[in-house]
């Protein structure tokens, strides 16, 4: 199980796909001339801070990178900066949100001073068939946990992280014959994939959250034995 890290995303910054290269290149539209597609469909709204604008490319890429589609405002539609908005400014966000299946609120230490993001997570999360999740943002400053004790406003919404795909078969371990569970878990266990959290063993798969699951706690059980699958695999047995 992993959070975002923002030396790891860092990393991977790229000037020319940045929000000051499309400031200075003038390459941000006005509001007002954006035609939106009403059958845009996106899996993920990602709600951020202007502050953290030099890794939110690469946290969409590595989101995109899973198999889920990603809306960012000034990447999408390059919608022009956020120092000039506008009333059409917010209701395309208003129309891109309702286009969208989850919200991701990119908490980091940023965030408390967004003026945008305390907007759009109540938009969202007034809307009854929608769902909201923390996506964490670590840095060396914010001291962030898997299960963030001590952090008690995150503890209002589920929080996302990435782990194996291979956990997805975690509910099927007595439902699969052995050789083809084995056989799947060695093709799931080099793909990524997102999971939803209560805490650390209350989670779901991002798929059935959008779905309307809530998390859910592990039984003991199932994971032992889904352990024992594994380090049975992993020694060739």
């Amino acid at each position: 199980m992993a959070l975002f890290d923002y030396n790891t995303l860092i990393q991977d910054f790229n000037y020319y796909k940045s929000y000051d290269y499309m400031v200075e290149g003038q390459r941000f539209v006005k509001a007002e001339s954006i035609q939106i597609n009403d059958t845009d469909q996106f899996d993920i709204f990602l709600s951020h801070s202007y502050a953290d604008r030099k890794i939110i490319p690469s946290i969409k890429e590595v989101l995109e990178g899973m198999g889920f589609k990603v809306y960012v405002d000034w990447i999408n539609d390059k919608l022009l900066s956020r120092e000039n908005v506008s009333k059409t400014t917010a209701e395309i966000l208003q129309k891109r949100m309702q286009q969208s299946k989850s919200l991701f609120f990119a908490t980091s230490e940023n965030s408390p001073s967004s003026k945008w993001m305390p907007w759009e997570l109540g938009y969202f999360d007034g809307k009854k068939d929608k769902r909201v999740a923390i996506l964490p943002i670590k840095t060396e400053n914010n001291d962030f946990k898997e299960d963030f004790e001590g952090q008690e406003y995150l503890g209002l919404y589920y929080y996302v992280t990435i782990d194996d795909a291979s956990k997805l078969l975690e509910s099927h371990i007595w439902a699969m014959e052995k050789n083809a569970f084995n056989k799947m878990y060695e093709e799931m266990k080099k793909k990524k994939s997102l999971y939803i959290h209560k805490d650390s063993s209350t989670y779901t798969s991002f798929y059935d959250w959008v779905s309307g699951e809530k998390p859910m706690k592990k039984d003991e059980k199932i994971l032992h034995e889904f352990n024992k699958i594994l380090k049975e695999t992993s020694n060739g047995k």
